[in-house]
């Protein structure tokens, strides 16, 4: 019971961290990266479609993403995809290629945005906690219920707070990468 129990929080912990790492790609630093078009949607005959579907992207140089049609008429539509994803993004048409320029930070954006990634990473540590919060909830439980020893619920509880440490420490880490790379002219 318990190894399920550690298994199961250590798989959410771990899907947590990973929602974490989602949400510092859709931070864009000064160096341009295919990531950042990733949540853009194209009006593809009415219907929303993922900007990845409908062209290939790719990377021109360290400050231009190259955005090429499958189809030569949805080059508009893909333009304005991109100028309404509220990105700060200027994408200009080169023939049949789309190229979009990244624009360098300023100073005072980059301070936000290491506030914004702050932000998000107190959310992926209080989801971690929380996880760390039900799984000590359950060991209890059990323990009331004469399910475990008094000895298996300490062990058990020091392992949860094991794995706790070590989600959160690999959060800072990615904390301190982004904000390295944030900061970096």
């Amino acid at each position: 019971m318990i190894a399920e129990l550690k298994k199961g929080t250590e798989a959410k912990m771990h899907k947590s961290v990973e929602a974490f790492k989602a949400d510092l790609a859709k931070v864009r630093t000064g160096r341009a990266h295919p990531g950042i078009l990733d949540h853009i949607t194209v009006d593809y005959y009415g219907a929303q479609t993922p900007l990845n579907q409908v062209a290939k992207i790719t990377l021109i140089d360290g400050r231009t993403i190259g955005v090429a049609p499958f189809e030569k008429k949805l080059g508009q539509a893909i333009e304005k995809a991109i100028r309404d994803a509220n990105l700060g993004l200027n994408p200009a048409s080169a023939g049949d290629m789309i190229r979009v320029p990244m624009p360098s930070l300023t100073e005072e954006r980059r301070k936000e945005l290491a506030r914004v990634v702050h932000k998000e990473a107190e959310g992926a540590r209080v989801a971690v906690r929380n996880l760390r919060r039900d799984a000590i909830h359950a060991i209890k439980e059990a323990l009331k219920k004469k399910a475990i020893s008094e000895n298996d619920e300490r062990r058990a509880a020091d392992e949860v707070q094991k794995l706790t440490d070590r989600h959160i420490a690999e959060i800072d880490k990615l904390l301190a990468q982004k904000e390295a790379d944030l900061m970096a002219v």
